[in-house]
């Protein structure tokens, strides 16, 4: 270290020193710096060496061709909030809005492919045959005819639950499956109701057929069929129906005409007698075994 003294005029002395390692001193935390930059890059392959490999992943299987069920299945789990078709929960008025668009379809699944079509068309009949005008009212009428359908096809539906509706709902079935082990016991009920004469009216007008057994008729042929075939044996068991109280008004109307009452409306004279014997002969009871004997085949 050397110290120079310098003095000016009368003033006091100007003292200063000299270091001769003060540029040493620094450069001292740069070569601290440079050194652990150094020590890491040597590391480095040490870290890749420890670190265990990541085995590649595997590639996935082919997933079968989608069906109109796994769409829809899809669709809802997006709908959900399920991403990469994770499903998901639906909200409250998603859920209102898809079981108000089923209830659009299901009067005419109920109408073209059950009983229900025979049922009330039979129970309107013998309502104008006895000569009531909205005795019973169409609310009777029909929840007479949907319970009594529901009692007639309880057979196809439990058919329906244990091959489709429980299988789907446990992830063992597909939607595309689903509805096809659902559709099963339908097809084999309409197919035992349809006469051969209108299927064979409808397969020419289609140009479809011959079918080898009545699994391979198509729904486009059958359901018209079975409807044509409903309707025909409903107007026969009416026809059945209207002759016991057509005889009462007969009756009714030739001793009128003999008593010289031209002025006095059989019908309101009938009409007591048709009500007795249809409540002696227990003709509720008849009406309704008869039509659900009449779908065994």
């Amino acid at each position: 270290m050397s110290i120079s003294v310098t003095r000016r005029g009368t003033g006091p002395a100007l003292i200063r020193a000299h270091g001769g390692d003060m540029p040493t001193r620094s450069l001292k935390p740069l070569w601290i710096v440079l050194a652990l930059l150094l020590a890491l890059v040597i590391a480095m392959p040490a870290f890749a060496q420890a670190t265990p490999a990541v085995a590649p992943a595997a590639a996935p299987a082919a997933a079968p061709a989608p069906g109109v069920g796994d769409a829809v299945d899809r669709a809802l789990g997006q709908l959900g909030g399920g991403g990469n078709g994770n499903s998901g929960s639906l909200s409250l008025s998603l859920q209102v809005l898809i079981i108000m668009g089923l209830l659009t379809i299901l009067p005419g699944i109920i109408l073209m492919m059950t009983s229900f079509t025979r049922i009330v068309i039979v129970l309107a009949i013998l309502r104008q045959a006895l000569g009531l005008q909205q005795t019973p009212p169409n609310q009777v009428l029909i929840g007479l005819s949907v319970f009594l359908s529901l009692f007639i096809m309880a057979p196809t539906i439990s058919q329906i639950n244990a091959n489709a509706i429980e299988p789907y709902a446990q992830g063992r079935l597909p939607g595309t499956e689903m509805i096809k082990a659902a559709g099963a016991p339908l097809h084999a009920f309409m197919a035992k109701q349809t006469r051969i004469k209108d299927v064979t009216m409808f397969a020419e007008m289609a140009k479809s057929g011959p079918y080898a057994s009545p699994r391979d008729i198509p729904y486009a042929v059958l359901l018209p069929a079975f409807v044509t075939s409903e309707l025909k044996t409903a107007f026969q068991i009416g026809f059945l129906i209207f002759l016991p109280f057509i005889v009462i008004d007969l009756v009714v109307a030739t001793v009128l005409m003999a008593l010289g009452m031209m002025m006095l409306s059989p019908s309101i004279i009938s009409l007591p007698f048709k009500l007795l014997l249809f409540v002696l002969v227990d003709g509720w009871a008849l009406t309704m075994g008869s039509l659900a004997n009449s779908f065994a085949t």
